[in-house]
C-alpha cells in the first residue's frame, strides 16, 4: 500500500502563496513581514495637523524628515524620548474641518498603520481655568453640532466619544509625572522659554469658528459639560473615523493635543497661533513614551 500527500491540479493554473505543501511542511513568518503596511511602512504613533503653524512646529520638534507617497506628503522619523524610541508618521490635512480630519486618519491608517493617532494643534479657550498659552490633553471629545431645527429655534444634540482605556491610563501615568499644578516649561526655536500649564478635561467640537464667548454654541456646551475646557473645528471627525474604522489595519486609541491660541470671544486672532502650536507639538514630545500600549505589535 503506498501513502501518498500533497496537491494535484488538473488542468489550469494554481498559485500558492505563504503556504505550507506536503507532509510536515511549515512556514515561517518575520513579524515585520506579517505587520508591515501594503506600502512598506510602519509607525507607532500617528500625527494629524491642519494649520502650516501646526505642522511646522511638529516636524521642527519631532525631528520629522519628507516621505512623499503617491500624492500625499507625509513627514515620519524615529523620536527618543526617555529612552523610548517611537516612530512617528505626520500628515497635514487638507483642509480644517471634521471631513478633511477623517480622510487624514485614513491616510495614517492605510500608509502607516499607526497604534495611535493623535490630533495636535490649536484651539480656543472657554473655562475660567485655561489660560492662553495652557495645552490641553484630552481623550474624550464632545460633538455639538448635531442638532435639530424647529419653529422655536435649534435643539442641539451632543454626541461624546472617550478613547479606550488603555489611552486613558496612558495619560493618567503622564500626569502623575506633569501634575496640572506644575508648570510646564518649552523653550522655542529663539530660545525664548516660557511657562504653562498641561491640563487634561474634555472639549466640544464642531465647524464654526467661534469667535463670541457668549454664544449659544459656548452656552450649551457649557450646560453639556461644564469642565469642557476648549473647543476645535477637528477632533470630532477624528474620534468618528477612529469609531468606524475597519479592515485588517485598525488604530487602537487616539488623543486630541490642543494648544490654547484664544478664548473664542471678539478679541480672538492669530497673534499667539504659533506660541500655542509650539507648546502644543512639545507636550506631544513629552507625551509619546506613554503612548507605547503594552502590546504594541512590533
Amino acid at each position: 500500500m503506498t501513502g501518498n500527500s500533497g496537491v494535484v491540479s488538473y488542468g489550469g493554473s494554481t498559485v500558492v502563496s505563504q503556504s505550507a505543501v506536503g507532509h510536515g511542511a511549515t512556514v515561517n513568518l518575520s513579524a515585520d513581514r506579517e505587520k508591515k503596511t501594503p506600502h512598506g511602512r510602519r509607525a507607532d504613533v500617528g500625527v494629524i495637523t491642519v494649520l502650516s503653524k501646526e505642522a511646522k512646529a511638529i516636524y521642527k520638534v519631532l525631528g520629522l524628515q519628507r516621505a512623499q507617497s503617491g500624492d500625499l506628503p507625509f513627514f515620519e522619523g524615529t523620536v527618543n524620548v526617555r529612552d523610548t524610541v517611537t516612530r512617528v508618521a505626520a500628515i497635514r490635512a487638507l483642509s480644517p474641518g471634521q471631513r478633511s480630519t477623517v480622510m487624514a486618519f485614513d491616510h495614517l491608517r492605510r500608509h502607516y498603520n499607526p497604534a495611535i493617532v493623535v490630533l495636535v494643534g490649536i484651539g480656543g479657550g472657554i473655562h475660567t481655568d485655561i489660560e492662553i498659552g495652557d495645552v490641553v490633553v484630552t481623550p474624550r471629545v464632545v460633538y455639538y453640532d448635531l442638532r435639530k431645527e424647529t419653529p422655536d429655534g435649534q435643539k442641539r444634540r451632543g454626541e461624546e466619544r472617550e478613547a479606550p482605556a488603555a489611552i486613558g491610563h496612558a495619560l493618567n501615568s503622564f500626569f502623575i509625572d506633569y501634575d496640572e499644578s506644575d508648570s510646564f516649561q518649552t523653550t522655542d526655536t529663539h530660545g525664548i522659554t516660557r511657562e504653562h500649564r498641561v491640563l487634561t478635561g474634555p472639549i466640544g467640537s464642531g465647524e464654526a469658528v467661534i469667535a463670541n464667548a457668549e454664544s449659544e454654541i459656548i452656552r450649551y456646551l457649557k450646560a453639556f459639560n461644564d469642565k469642557i475646557l476648549a473647543v476645535d473645528m477637528e477632533a470630532g471627525g477624528l474620534t468618528q473615523a477612529f469609531h468606524e474604522q475597519d479592515g485588517p489595519q485598525t488604530v487602537r486609541g487616539w488623543v486630541v493635543v490642543r494648544g490654547i491660541s484664544d478664548d473664542a470671544s471678539p478679541t480672538k486672532n492669530d497673534d499667539y497661533h504659533d506660541i500655542a502650536a509650539w507648546h502644543a507639538a512639545t507636550v506631544l514630545r513629552s507625551l509619546l513614551p506613554y503612548l507605547h500600549l503594552p502590546t504594541d505589535r512590533a
